[in-house]
């Protein structure tokens, strides 16, 4: 009787973690940044900050179809991403 009972704990406990640490997964590969999950490069343009390259670069995405700008700032010239 107490071998069952430890082996039902050891399942809770795997569970349990495997619960957890799912969804913490899967989130962060789902806000992944480009090149990851979906995201087209479109081209490139100076910007002096990345909030003015996405506010300006998103009505641009919106008329091609695409709901999400992303500019990489660690470049002077932003490579931009739409999806």
């Amino acid at each position: 009787m107490k071998s069952s009972w430890n082996t039902r704990l050891r399942v809770g406990l795997a569970v349990g973690a495997a619960a957890i640490a799912i969804p913490l997964t899967a989130a962060t590969a789902s806000a992944a940044p480009p090149p990851g999950d979906g995201w087209i490069p479109v081209g490139a343009e100076k910007y002096p900050s990345k909030a003015e390259c996405e506010a300006k670069e998103l009505p641009n995405a919106q008329a091609n179809g695409y709901h999400e700008v992303w500019c990489d700032d660690s470049k002077e010239i932003m490579p931009i991403f739409n999806r």
